[in-house]
Formats: structure tokens, sequence, C-alpha cells
């Protein structure tokens, strides 16, 4: 009989138990940090739940010097390749009437004119103005004397929370401007007519339709834009 096979058995070393200070939804969306920041390429350091994302400069991003005429007044600026103009506008000159809507050139309240044309200033780098004519919302009135199309949005209330309503009377103003010219739009019925195009509802609602009021307040503001192009009409923005 092997006496070795009786020997008691020592029970097996037991691994140590550790607590764990997180709770479910923390550890949760601790790994969808880092899982999302792995899949998107971001580097990202942290300690337990804390994650924070390190920015990366992009490689020879210097300054480039940058002259602009911003509502009457000439501007030498030095600013980052990549800067939009809004953001331009919005952080280094502090001309914050412009807004940051959607920030991909689908909502229009951003909108400014540049040489008297209107663009989206989010999808617009700064740089490429360079020596241009740029008007923000702030340099449409003539001191204390409001534009006509400004007069005209408080007559008719072509607005409500006011959001849009900068980037909507820039769009106005350059659209009256693009009818005096006889520019046609996609539902101009007579493609050849010579002078200025007539401004119905239809029209209007077509040549406004870059800028979106959230507020639904589009029935004044066709009412303002007809005024502005016919003063003294009166709700003829609803006609068709």
């Amino acid at each position: 009989m092997n006496h070795e096979n009786l020997k008691p058995e020592t029970p097996q070393q037991q691994r140590p138990i550790y607590r764990w200070s997180l709770s479910r939804r923390e550890f949760v969306a601790a790994a969808g940090l880092l899982t999302g920041g792995a899949v998107m390429g971001f580097p990202i350091r942290g300690s337990g739940v804390t994650v924070v994302e390190v920015e990366q400069p992009a490689a020879g991003a210097g300054s480039m010097p940058l002259q602009l005429t911003i509502n009457g007044k000439q501007q030498q600026l030095t600013v980052d390749p990549r800067t939009t103009l809004l953001d331009l506008l919005r952080e280094k000159l502090q001309l914050t009437g412009t807004k940051k809507g959607c920030d991909h050139g689908q909502c229009g309240a951003c909108t400014v004119l540049t040489n008297g044309r209107r663009i989206n200033s989010c999808l617009s780098l700064a740089l490429t103005h360079e020596g241009e004519q740029i008007t923000t919302i702030e340099g449409i009135a003539q001191g204390d004397q409001l534009h006509p199309v400004q007069a005209a949005f408080l007559e008719h209330d072509g607005f409500q929370c006011g959001y849009c309503t900068p980037g909507q009377i820039c769009s106005a103003v350059a659209l009256l401007q693009e009818a005096r010219k006889g520019d046609a739009s996609y539902v101009t019925a007579d493609l050849r007519k010579i002078g200025t195009a007539d401004l119905n509802a239809n029209e209007i609602r077509e040549r406004m339709s870059g800028n979106i009021c959230r507020c639904g307040a589009y029935p004044g503001i066709v009412a303002a834009v007809q005024e502005a192009h016919s003063p003294g009409t009166r709700g003829g923005g609803e006609k068709s």
C-alpha cells in the first residue's frame, strides 16, 4: 500500500479577491470612451473612469497674415489657416451677432455678406477672403438708422426667439440686391425678362430657403422681405 496516497490533500491556494469601486454604469461609460478613442484613432490618457482626450496640433499649421474690411473697418489679422470665417468673427473679433447653428452650412444662421454676396461663414476659411469686404449683422444698419429689411422684420414680426434672425436679415439684404440685378431663381417663371425680378411669395420662399427658422416665423419673414422690396405693401408676402 502506498502510504503517500493517504496523505490529506492540502487546500489549493486561493486567489485574492479584488473589490472594484466601479459601478456597472461607470464601467460601461469608461469602456465606451476607451473603445471609441481606439476606433477613432484619438490618443487618450486617463485613470479610472476619467478619460482626457489629447489634442494633437496639426504639423506646420503656422499663423498667416490676413487683411479684411469688416463692416467698413480695415482689419490686419494673423490667423490659423484652419480658422473659419465664422470663428474669426465670433471668437477673435467678438462680432457675436453672426450665429453658429448647425456648423454644416445647412441652417443659414451664420450668413454674412462677402463683397455683397451671401455665404455660409461656417463653411468658408477666413484666409480665402483676403482683401474682401465683409458685412455682418452689426454692419447692416447705418448708425441708429435701421436698414429697411431690419425695419420690415420688426414691422411684420419676422422672428420669435431671434437666434436665426441675423442670418435671415443678411440673406434678405443680399436677396434684394440679387432681385435688382435680375437674377433668376429655380421658380422664376419668365427667364427672358430683363430687369428687376418679381418677388412674389413663391420667389421669396425659394430664395430664402437656405435660412431655417425653427420657430416657424416664415409668414412674417416673407412679408418683411416683400415690404422691403415694395415699401407700403403690407401683407404682400402672403400673395402668390
